[in-house]
């Protein structure tokens, strides 16, 4: 069965979801993968999964907005956070302030929110970018937004653990501050992500192939979840789930 790149994604996270033996997961703004792949968890747990997303109204729980979701990641009561970045360097530090030589940028973006406290007190952060190229995955930064590690004396219980894109499922090791090639998408090599990605990182003797989704997950995907997701992302839904 024949299936986009989005989807692929939507289904690699939603695995991440069930290993990380996730209860409650909670998803930002502007982030259609990230919100598809928990509502497929919640379905694919028989829902035993708590799916909060903001905007939209039948699974947005919040009733403050970014106010209220904060206060419940640091009362402990998120499991899992979402963050993409304009720009991810090798040690998991995130820009989504702006590209050049910082005040002075080249481009700006709408900036950090509250990434940096929840890159800090959720306990397990799955980084996503559609595009995998040295545009995006660069040596450094040219911002830090959020940092994906902290000094031994700060207390940190949150951070990076996967990062998921096109190309690719890597996860992160905070001790080390490497990513890790753990498979490549059906039809990617790792020469392929090597030449796009910016920042060196560590690969096993033999690369698994990401399981791709099976016909029943897309028929899922495709049906129910797309009409929930449909709420928040209309264009998104018309452009991969159908």
């Amino acid at each position: 069965m024949n299936y986009k790149p989005e989807e692929l994604m939507i289904t690699v996270i939603a695995r991440l979801l069930g290993e990380l033996k996730a209860y409650h997961v909670a998803v930002g703004a502007a982030s259609p993968i990230p919100g598809s792949a928990a509502l497929l968890a919640r379905h694919m747990s028989g829902g035993r999964l708590r799916a909060s997303i903001i905007h939209g109204i039948t699974n947005n729980p919040f009733t403050d907005g970014g106010r209220e979701i904060f206060d419940c990641a640091g009362q402990g009561r998120i499991d899992v956070f979402f963050l993409g970045g304009v720009q991810i360097d090798g040690e998991a530090n995130i820009n989504l302030v702006g590209t050049g030589d910082y005040p002075r940028v080249d481009k700006r973006f709408p900036g950090s929110f509250g990434s940096a406290f929840m890159y800090f007190v959720v306990p397990n952060v799955i980084l996503f970018r559609p595009e995998h190229t040295r545009r995006v995955f660069v040596p450094k930064v040219d911002f830090i937004s959020a940092p994906g590690t902290s000094e031994p004396n700060v207390y940190r219980p949150g951070g990076p653990k996967a990062l998921v894109t096109e190309l690719c499922l890597m996860s992160f090791n905070p001790s080390l501050k490497r990513f890790r090639l753990e498979s490549l998408h059906p039809g990617r090599t790792v020469e392929e992500v090597r030449d796009n990605t910016g920042f060196d990182f560590d690969t096993p003797n033999s690369v698994p192939i990401t399981e791709e989704p099976d016909t029943a997950t897309l028929n899922l995907l495709r049906s129910t979840v797309s009409l929930q997701i449909s709420e928040i992302y209309p264009n998104f839904v018309h452009r991969v789930l159908n």
